[in-house]
């Protein structure tokens, strides 16, 4: 029987060969995985000043085919050193997948076997550094972009079932023009305080 790699070991596309985007019908599961890890993530950053945890993505939007993987966005105060949040976060099973200043992003669910049966998507940042909350919450309020929205991933998906990258930067300008609109329309909404 063959060794399976170590993720650390694959290559790009050999991780969105094992990692393929696939959407599902919307599915009320997500909400509580997101409370359950909710819960978890107060917990182990306790000691860190960590300002909101929020459901974000399409698993937080109601009635929306999305990946079965729940994004969650943790927003730190701006005084902190994120670097001790990152430290926390890693020493409890999370993955690094990505690093810029003042944003990382985590993993949480992947295997050298593929997806497990709950996956996370974890974006760690500034307060202040929310977006997709306006987005969410437009999708949310206005379910015909929602719809829209979920056309156009559902269209993407096939196209670029194994490049991420692809498949998000296809969707970045509807993303853009509807996050513009909520952030005038909820202007302050998520403002620090």
């Amino acid at each position: 029987m063959k060794e399976l790699k170590e993720l650390s070991e694959m290559s790009l596309e050999e991780l969105w060969e094992l990692f393929p985007i696939s959407l599902v019908a919307h599915n009320d599961k997500w909400k509580k995985y997101y409370d359950e890890m909710e819960d978890f993530l107060k917990s182990i950053l306790s000691g860190c000043p960590a300002e909101r945890i929020s459901h974000i993505g399409s698993t937080a939007v109601a009635g929306i085919w999305a990946k079965d993987i729940v994004d969650i966005l943790i927003e730190v105060s701006a005084d902190s050193n994120i670097e001790d949040a990152v430290k926390v976060i890693e020493k409890n099973g999370f993955i690094r997948m990505s690093a810029e200043t003042g944003r990382v992003s985590f993993n949480h669910g992947y295997t050298k076997e593929g997806f497990a049966e709950k996956v996370f998507h974890v974006h760690l940042r500034y307060v202040g550094d929310n977006d997709e909350l306006y987005f969410r919450d437009y999708l949310n309020e206005h379910t015909q972009i929602a719809r829209e929205y979920e056309t156009l991933k559902l269209k993407l998906w096939k196209l670029f079932e194994h490049n991420r990258d692809e498949y998000t930067n296809a969707k970045t300008e509807f993303v853009r023009k509807w996050t513009h609109e909520a952030k005038i329309i909820y202007a302050g909404r998520y403002s620090v305080k």
